[in-house]
This record gives C-alpha cells, sequence and structure tokens, in this order.
C-alpha cells in the first residue's frame, strides 16, 4: 500500500519491517465483555448473544471480537437519516444484494449524542437509559444491533464502560427500563456497521461490477470510533502492518481501489460535536485546511472515504465555503458503503443518494464508469412518476 511522503512530495512503500505489536502495558486492564457476561451470570441484566453466522475479527490488542453477519438490527442515524440518507440505504441495498436477513427498526431513538457532547444538558442515567432502551427494542425482536454512527457506537461503549463499574446506575437505569416494560439487556458485542462491512469485504469484492482499480482514496479514520474505548476497534496486519484501524481501507482494498496515504489522517474531520454547534466556522476552517486541502496536495484523491455521519458531513459539506474563497477543495466525500454499493452495480442517485452531498461526484462517477447525465434522467422520470401519482414511493423491488 502506498504510503505519501508530505514533504517530498514522493510515494514511499510502507515499512513492511514495521509491525504493530499490542503493548501488553497499554492494554485495558481487563476485557470489558468479560464483566459483561458476568454480570448476566448474576443476574443484573440479559446478554443477547452475537447470533450465527458470525465472522471474529482481531481488534487493537489483539482481542477477537465477534461479527454477526446477519439478523441484524439497524441502529439508524439521525444525521444520516436527515443529511446523508444515501449512507443507510447502502447498507440496505448491500445487506440485500448478499442476500442477508435484517431488520429496520421504527421503534428506535438517537442515542442523545447531542447532549452527551455537545449542550451537557442531560444526566448520566438518561443517557445510559436510552442506550438500554434501544438495546431493548433490538433484543425484543430478536435481531442484534448493528450500529451505523461512529458518535452512537463510542457513546454506546462508554455507557457499557460505566454501568458495568458503576452498581447504583444500574440499579436506576434498570429502574427505568422496568417503568418502560422493557428487559434490561446488554449486547454481547457493541458492533459499529463499517466492521460489518470489513466482515464481508471478500463477499462484496466477489460481486463487484465496476472497475475501481484507477479511483485513488483518501480514508478518514472516525474518531469516535476507534479513539473512545479502543479496545473495541478493528486492525489488521494486513492494512498498514496493523498500525491504524482496518475498516474502510480494507474495503477499498478489497473492491480493488487504490488508497493514498496523507499527513492529518489522525486528525478529526472538524465536527468534534460541540464547536459544530458553537463555532462552525472554526469546524468549516478545519475540515478544509487541515483536512481536504491536505488530501488534495499530499494524495490528490478522486474521493474521501469514511464510516461517520459527522465525518461524511464536515467533510463534504464545508467544502463550499472553502471554495468560494479559492482554496484548494473540490473532492466528493461519501461513506464506504456508498462507495462500495456504486462499485457492485448500485444506482448514484435511487441508491447511494448522491444528489444530497454538496460536493460535486460527477468525475468520480464518469470515472467509475457510471453515466452520471443518464442516471441523473432515470432519477427525475422516478420523481416524475411520484408527482403524477403513478407510484407512492421507490420500493426496493425498483432499485434492486
Amino acid at each position: 500500500m502506498p504510503d505519501r511522503d508530505a514533504k517530498s512530495g514522493g510515494v514511499l512503500q510502507v515499512d513492511t519491517q514495521r509491525v504493530f505489536e499490542p503493548d501488553p502495558n497499554e492494554a485495558p486492564d481487563e476485557d470489558i465483555r468479560e464483566a459483561v457476561w458476568e454480570l448476566g451470570r448474576a443476574g443484573e441484566w440479559i446478554v443477547q448473544p452475537v447470533p450465527e453466522p458470525y465472522v471474529e475479527v482481531r481488534t487493537k490488542f489483539g482481542w477477537k471480537k465477534k461479527i454477526p453477519l446477519q439478523k441484524t438490527w439497524h441502529h439508524k442515524s439521525c444525521g444520516q437519516c436527515g443529511h446523508i440518507p444515501g449512507y443507510s440505504t447502502s447498507i440496505f441495498w448491500l445487506n440485500r444484494l448478499l442476500g442477508y436477513d435484517y431488520f429496520d427498526p421504527r421503534d428506535q431513538t438517537s442515542c442523545t449524542g447531542w447532549n452527551y457532547y455537545a449542550s451537557a444538558t442531560s444526566n448520566q442515567a438518561a443517557q445510559a437509559a436510552v442506550a438500554m432502551r434501544n438495546f431493548a427494542a433490538a433484543y425484543e425482536t430478536g435481531y442484534y444491533p448493528l450500529i451505523h454512527c461512529g458518535t452512537s457506537f463510542g457513546h454506546y461503549k462508554e455507557v457499557r464502560h460505566e454501568l458495568v463499574h458503576d452498581a447504583n446506575l444500574r440499579r436506576q437505569v434498570r429502574d427505568i427500563l422496568h417503568k418502560l416494560g422493557r428487559p434490561f439487556v446488554m449486547p454481547e458485542e457493541i458492533v459499529h456497521y463499517s466492521e460489518w462491512m470489513y466482515a464481508v469485504r471478500d463477499q462484496l469484492a466477489a460481486r463487484r461490477v465496476r472497475d475501481v482499480s484507477n479511483i485513488t482514496v483518501a480514508v478518514h479514520p472516525a474518531c469516535h470510533y476507534y479513539k473512545l474505548q479502543r479496545a473495541d476497534a478493528v486492525y489488521d496486519a494486513e492494512i498498514y502492518n496493523g498500525q491504524r484501524t482496518a475498516v474502510v481501507t480494507a474495503v477499498v482494498t478489497a473492491l480493488g481501489g487504490n488508497v493514498a496515504d496523507y499527513s492529518t489522517w489522525y486528525d478529526c474531520c472538524g465536527f468534534g460535536f460541540r464547536h459544530i454547534l458553537v463555532e462552525r466556522d472554526f469546524t468549516r476552517s478545519f475540515a478544509t485546511l487541515r483536512k481536504i486541502e491536505v488530501m488534495k496536495e499530499e494524495a490528490n484523491p478522486d474521493v474521501v472515504l469514511t464510516h461517520d455521519t459527522g465525518c461524511v458531513t464536515s467533510l463534504d459539506k464545508s467544502q463550499f465555503a472553502a471554495r468560494a474563497h479559492d482554496r484548494n477543495v473540490g473532492v466528493p466525500v461519501m461513506s464506504e458503503s456508498q462507495f462500495a454499493a456504486l462499485a457492485l452495480g448500485a444506482h448514484p442517485y435511487r441508491v447511494a443518494q448522491l444528489h444530497w452531498h454538496s460536493t460535486d461526484t460527477a468525475a468520480l462517477l464518469n470515472k467509475m464508469g457510471i453515466d452520471h447525465e443518464a442516471a441523473w434522467a432515470e432519477f427525475e422520470q422516478d420523481l416524475e412518476k411520484i408527482r403524477s401519482g403513478a407510484v407512492e414511493t421507490l420500493t426496493w423491488e425498483a432499485v434492486m
């Protein structure tokens, strides 16, 4: 995998002798999942096991994590549904294409991340109760929760940590769930959708119908995915020799795309949660100056891929302001689920819904062999059918 030398502009190979070895002194003192099972055996809560079939993947400190392939209950993201609907529909489309059984719930709330990270107007018991209510809703369907949002994923892992170590908080939240008539359930694993993408990457590659070997990708790993409760994040010795989280990058390489490195890969996308509310100009500046411009100068990607709602939103929708000031921006941003769906033949507007994105995707689609003008004309025909009353909405049967 090529690495980029920001100083010289040259292309280097990653040092194959430098392999990440988990440091036992850095690893957590406990595997929190064992404590989850112990509390289950003690009758403190119900533990929902990962359903079969599942894939075992390697996490940061060499532990194994189970990723369910199907019977998944999709904890959608408020930001995806409101700003990037093609993100979720691409995940569902891929599940359908691979023939996996999944559940798209209506009985779901937001994760309260906006309170947790931004406004601090709520309290610990309320935050934890929302998480556990959603886990209960999944459990009651017989499906296993799969978290779409990186922030929800990080938030729920921190809630799990708090509940494991605070008996009084467990009592408070259990009482809340009892009043709601819900079971008190903790999943065996807390799983992010991008880990599911990682687990099925070879199946995705086998169904690829569009050549992406000429596509250069810059990957932004989401902070809330791998910096919060680090032991849960997926790492792979074949991806940056295990030195960075493997999700997203592994999917791109499996599909045959080219991942180009850049020096600010570790930086936040600029979203940060609190300052997206109170200092939006800072978010836009950080997203464009620290991320997009550096990517353009060092990697010159055709597309930026990430795996969190806030990251796609910030990196995509901040570019319009920088463009007005003639900055070096103008690169499409989307999730790896949307990119994979396109590579597997999904319609760019019916499924990936790229018309919701701010940055122009025409050049990328052309390079992927997709006639974006013809695709848009097809989508406009769909809209006309809806306007005329010929159909009520687009159905899965119409887009598969």
